[in-house]
């Protein structure tokens, strides 16, 4: 969801940019609503458990894709499938992402340590290796959207300032503990509202515990339609998430995103779209020094996975109310 997410501000700038030119997005139906603010894009969606399954299920999407008379592809993924269809699709400018595997190496390996090239400059580099100028310097954004009737009766329209807060990430070693979490809602809650985001039984029902521990905090997962949750973000004052797909989401919105980083790295390219190196709060690398211990999080030494925890609580309050 995150890769799919992140691609959004760079094709809102190419579209503005590039006005004359049409975009198809080849990508699961659920991500749909990323796109629907954008007016030269539409979304194909294949169907990856059906008749698009497998080998030759790529093949027949890619007699499919060539009814729609494209002139040229941008493989922003670079995955098996993606390889496939540039198979399939001989004959057509097919240009696809460098993800940047060696120098990602060399940073986990801690033989250079530095800011890499960030994903969605490798994304506009498709684009650039196509012939298009693209240029992500100066970016626009959707405008709040108004909320439904099941939004409003589950928030309320009060006067306060809304946090989100995306308290989960793919693998426990990405997220802030629990128990430091509270600690920040706690805090937030008493002068805030603070919105609760997630998905997953388990992770719902810790929201909901969290929800009827305190006043002006709502957990929105599980209660809204993809599309609302969407909305509600849009209306955020900050968003606060880990290295995830809810951080790029709130970027990709033009929100302000604060991120907790555990044995993870913005070095790595993978920080959210247009925010400022000071919103993302890092553990400390004098006390973990392997970090980052792996691109995604999902490899990482005995002990390193409780590095966030050197990350205060009352910092990330204050960047917050900073932003606020």
């Amino acid at each position: 969801m995150g890769d799919v997410a992140m691609a959004v501000p760079v094709l809102r700038a190419f579209t503005e940019q590039h006005p004359q030119v049409r975009l198809t997005v080849l990508t699961r139906a659920f991500f749909k609503p990323f796109f629907k603010d954008l007016k030269q894009v539409t979304v194909y969606a294949p169907n990856l458990k059906g008749k698009h399954k497998g080998v030759l299920g790529m093949y027949a999407l890619a007699k499919e894709l060539k009814t729609l008379d494209i002139d040229a592809v941008a493989d922003v993924h670079n995955v098996l499938r993606s390889k496939l269809l540039k198979w399939f699709l001989k004959g057509l400018p097919f240009k696809q992402i460098d993800k940047g595997r060696k120098e990602k190496e060399a940073l986990i390996k801690g033989t250079a340590v530095k800011q890499l090239k960030t994903t969605h400059e490798r994304y506009a580099d498709v684009f650039r290796a196509l012939g298009f100028d693209l240029d992500l310097s100066a970016p626009t954004f959707p405008d709040s959207k108004n909320l439904s009737g099941n939004a409003l009766a589950l928030i309320g329209n009060d006067s306060n300032k809304w946090i989100g807060i995306a308290p989960f990430a793919q693998y426990d070693s990405k997220m802030y503990p629990i128990d430091l979490m509270e600690d920040v809602i706690t805090v937030l809650s008493k002068q805030h509202t603070v919105l609760l985001f997630g998905g997953g039984k388990d992770e719902i029902s810790l929201l909901n515990a969290l929800e009827s521990k305190y006043d002006n905090v709502i957990n929105v997962a599980g209660k809204l339609t993809f599309t609302e949750e969407l909305d509600v973000i849009s209306n955020t004052d900050v968003m606060l998430a880990m290295d995830s797909g809810n951080a790029h989401i709130a970027a990709m919105l033009g929100k302000k995103v604060v991120t907790v980083w555990n044995v993870t790295h913005p070095f790595a390219g993978f920080a959210p779209f247009n925010q400022p190196a000071s919103n993302s709060l890092l553990a400390n690398r004098e006390e973990f020094p392997l970090i980052p211990t792996s691109v995604y999080g999902n490899k990482y030494p005995e002990g390193y996975e409780k590095a966030a925890r050197s990350i205060r609580p009352k910092d990330i309050i204050a960047t917050i109310n900073t932003l606020l």
